[in-house]
């Protein structure tokens, strides 16, 4: 490993997991204070990789990761529309999205 590789190496959070980019992000597995960064850091992404339509699942529960994910969807330029997914693809416990 050279200098480079070390720096690079050392400025990445020890933490941080590395995702596939696809069409679905699913946030069962995360906190909810990550909620917020993760859905504008998959936003981004799936923007920059041609997706145009996602899926959020965020499941049911008392609604408070639904809230979280429309406000940021609402808030994002890019997104032209947002809803709760069909009921095969989770109805109200996950929201599908379209990018412009």
């Amino acid at each position: 490993m050279d200098d480079d590789d070390q720096l690079a190496a050392s400025e990445e959070e020890p933490d941080a997991v590395c995702l596939p980019i696809t069409d679905v992000l699913d946030l069962h597995s995360f906190r909810p204070a990550e909620v917020p960064d993760l859905v504008r850091d998959y936003l981004e992404a799936a923007w920059e990789a041609g997706f145009r339509r996602l899926r959020i699942i965020h499941g049911k529960g008392r609604g408070v990761q639904r809230e979280t994910v429309r406000t940021l969807l609402a808030r994002d330029p890019r997104v032209v529309a947002f809803g709760d997914a069909p009921l095969e693809a989770g109805s109200w416990g996950a929201t599908w999205v379209e990018l412009q």
